[in-house]
Formats: structure tokens, C-alpha cells, sequence
């Protein structure tokens, strides 16, 4: 019996929309699906991760995926879901976007074996479509009331909307069109905002091949707070560890609030929902452990990263929250160190002042600039109190001179009671 692909998603809480007997279908034989990536940046966000794991779901139900990038869509601009035309990129950087974006689908789908993954790029079917031709093919089949009364062009009929714009539908129904021809593709799936593009493919089919396609769509992923999923206050966390660390996405996750954890855990990965039941059981009954979160970020950062990323983040975390020691500190690589204090207060000094050994006081108020204290005498108070640590050792003597090595050759850090870090800088 084939695993039942509705079904999954179904108990997971992703599914959103479905066009009748898609289910049928998926369950009476071996089905190739396709969702549609955007190819405007050279790294996928977490905000993809939810159809990445429908595709990752679909090829573990045996059947074929098609993750196509829209080297050509991305040259015309979506209006599904914005407020504004996008800019539009150039052949080369939609190329080397494209190369990227496979290479992190790699770590989630299987390009071998039977039913392995497939990517295609709709440039390629589109750089020589002449605009007569698709006229003539394509555009007399679907009707301009069809396209006004989609909700994408709708929303945004008042602040405006080109032609540019308003023709994606039928560029997509085209894809659609063109994956059923070409590469048997019976499913486009997607998130709920591409429900009315979607659909226009699967009009098309009907009307231009008397073809049967089908439809699906997941829910868009929100928090229980109502603000946006997939970003901090840095931006988006994006997959690519150039752009996000390792660390920063690793404690995205961890920090996911108590309502959204057990959530995330069905959508975001593909373990069974007893397990999930299991570890949300054992969550609540001391919630202040994070043992859903603590799971969550584990599964996430080491699919999207690897298993020594992910040690290299839950260290870094253990050195600077926990009660290591200098040695475990001083063992981060400098990459990990600088990502995991992204956002700390920094103060620099000269390295020939760091040379002539300060006493710790003079160090922490003068020659900082006051960011750690503002003056010499709330500096000695603190260190006399047992509140200051420097490179994770107390410090006890407000005129000990400083000796300690630095970390990296460069750095200091210094601590304030057991929340507030500074990163001192030796230029």
C-alpha cells in the first residue's frame, strides 16, 4: 500500500487547499508534482523550508518531484502576495542563483534512483517562445475575466498592476502545461497564495490538451503571536550559512515559543507523530527544559547545515550560557565565535595599549570608551561584588593586570553579571 501523500500532510496541518481527486489520483499510481522556486536570491530562506519538506514528503510517498526554478517567471515578477513589482535580474545571475538553490535542495530531496528528484528551469522553454506564438498558443485560451477575478490580481488592481505582472498567471499556467507535455506532470503544488496560478495551469491543460491535472496547496506558516515566521531582527534566516550562521539558525529555532514548537516539529520535520506526541508530553511537563525546541532546532540545523555545524552551534551555546570554562571558549573557531556574539555590544582598544597590561579596571571603563562601564568606580564595584568575568574567568582583583590571552590573537570577552556580554576588540 503507497503511503498516503494527502494524508501526511494532512495530519501534519499543512494542507490548505486540494482540487478534487487529487488524492485519488496519488494513491491509484506513481504521480510526478513540481512546485515552483523563486529564483531572485542565491539562497533559499526558511520561509521555503514548508515546500521543500511537501516535495521531501512527496518523493518519500513514491512519487516523482519537479522543482522548478523560475528563471524566466523571476524576470517577470509574481504579484501573488506583494505589494510591489519586483526588480528583474539579468540570464547570468538567474543561472548562478539556480546552482545555488540545487545545491541546498540536495540536502533535502534524492536526485538518484527511481523516482529521484528533478530540477528544471522555465528560461528554458520560454527564451524562445515568441511573443506572437504565445499569444496565438497560449493566451486565447483563458479569458481576461478568468485572470481579473484571481484574488493576486485583485489585491492589487488599486495600487496597480502592469501587464508584466498581470500575464505571470498565464506564464505559470504554461509551465504547467509544458511539464504535463513534456515530463508527465500531473500535480503543481505550492503554498495557499499560488492557489489562483495554480489553478490557471490545470484550466489551461483542460482546455488546450483536454488533460486532467490536479492541485494542492499548503497553509502559509504564521506565529502564534501574528508576526511573520522566517524572520528576526537581522533579516531572513536564510539556509545559506554565508548569509545566516549556523548559530543564528540554530538558536532561531530554539527560541521558537512554546505554541508554535509542537507545530514547527510536524511541518519542519519528518518525524512520526507519535514521537512528536512522545516529546510534547515530556515538554510540558517542564516546559522550562525546551525539549521541543531543543529538538527542533537539532533536526533543522543538522539537514540544512550537518551534524559537526550543529555541535559547533549547541557549543558555543554551552560556553556562552552555561559555566564553561576559558579552554572550552577559547576552542571555538573564530566564525562560530563572531556568529554567536552577533549583536553584542563591542568596544575596541589599541593593541599597543593592550600590550603596556592595564589593570582590569582601567581596561573595562577607560580604555573601552565607557561601553562596559562608564566610570572606574562602578567597574571596581562590580568586580568586588564577584560580577565580572573576563574570557569566562572571575575576576577578584580590580588591579590585576591584564595577562590573559587573547582569544584568536584578537579578542576579549568580558561579562557583566550573567546576561550582558561585551566583545573587546584588539586592532
Amino acid at each position: 500500500m503507497r503511503k498516503n501523500f494527502v494524508e501526511e500532510l494532512r495530519w501534519r496541518g499543512m494542507l490548505h487547499d486540494i482540487m478534487p481527486g487529487t488524492e485519488e489520483q496519488l494513491l491509484k499510481e506513481p504521480t510526478t508534482g513540481y512546485i515552483g522556486f523563486d529564483p531572485t536570491a542565491d539562497s533559499l530562506h526558511i520561509g521555503h523550508l514548508a515546500q521543500i519538506m511537501t516535495l521531501l514528503h512527496f518523493q518519500e510517498a513514491g512519487h516523482k518531484p519537479l522543482a522548478l526554478v523560475g528563471g524566466a517567471t523571476g524576470m517577470v515578477g509574481d504579484p501573488s502576495g506583494k505589494s510591489s513589482e519586483r526588480n528583474l535580474l539579468s540570464e547570468e545571475v538567474l543561472r548562478h542563483n539556480e546552482s545555488c538553490v540545487k545545491k541546498q535542495l540536495e540536502k533535502f530531496l534524492d536526485f538518484t534512483g527511481s523516482n529521484k528528484a528533478e530540477m528544471v528551469n522555465n528560461y528554458d522553454w520560454f527564451k524562445d517562445f515568441r511573443l506572437l506564438d504565445f499569444i496565438r498558443d497560449v493566451g486565447k485560451h483563458i479569458s481576461v475575466n478568468y485572470m481579473l477575478a484571481k484574488d493576486s490580481v485583485q489585491k492589487r488592481l488599486e495600487s496597480g498592476l502592469s501587464f508584466t505582472e498581470f500575464t505571470y498567471q498565464l506564464i505559470q499556467g504554461y509551465d504547467f502545461l509544458w511539464l504535463y507535455e513534456h515530463k508527465n506532470c500531473k500535480l503543481q503544488m505550492g503554498g495557499s497564495d499560488q492557489w489562483g496560478n495554480i489553478t490557471t495551469g490545470t484550466e489551461l491543460i483542460r482546455k488546450k490538451v483536454n488533460g486532467e491535472a490536479y492541485a494542492l496547496t499548503t497553509r502559509l506558516i504564521t506565529r502564534a503571536d501574528g508576526s511573520k515566521f522566517g524572520k528576526s531582527e537581522q533579516g531572513n534566516i536564510w539556509l545559506d550559512a554565508a548569509k545566516t550562521s549556523p548559530y543564528r539558525f540554530y538558536q532561531y529555532w530554539l527560541n521558537t515559543a512554546d505554541e508554535d514548537a509542537a507545530a514547527y516539529m510536524r511541518i519542519f520535520t519528518l518525524k512520526g507523530k507519535d514521537e512528536i506526541d512522545s516529546l510534547a508530553a515530556e515538554h510540558n511537563k517542564a516546559p522550562h527544559l525546551r525539549k521541543l525546541q531543543q529538538a527542533l532546532a537539532e533536526d533543522i540545523t543538522t539537514r540544512v547545515h550537518s551534524t559537526q555545524e550543529l555541535n559547533k552551534a549547541k557549543r558555543a551555546s554551552a560556553v556562552l550560557f552555561g559555566s564553561d570554562t576559558t579552554d572550552e571558549l577559547s576552542a571555538l573557531d573564530e566564525a562560530t565565535l563572531l556568529a554567536a556574539l552577533e549583536g553584542v555590544p563591542q568596544a575596541s582598544l589599541s593593541r599597543s595599549a593592550w600590550e603596556q597590561q592595564p589593570t582590569v579596571t582601567e581596561l573595562l571603563a577607560d580604555l573601552t570608551g565607557g561601553v562596559i562601564f562608564p566610570s572606574r568606580g562602578e567597574a571596581r564595584k562590580m568586580i568586588q561584588g564577584g560580577g565580572v568575568s573576563i574570557n569566562k574567568q572571575k575576576i577578584a582583583d580590580p588591579n590585576m593586570r591584564c595577562n590573559l590571552p587573547l582569544l584568536h590573537n584578537r579578542y576579549l570577552l568580558a561579562q557583566k553579571g550573567k546576561k550582558n556580554y561585551f566583545l573587546i576588540c584588539v586592532e
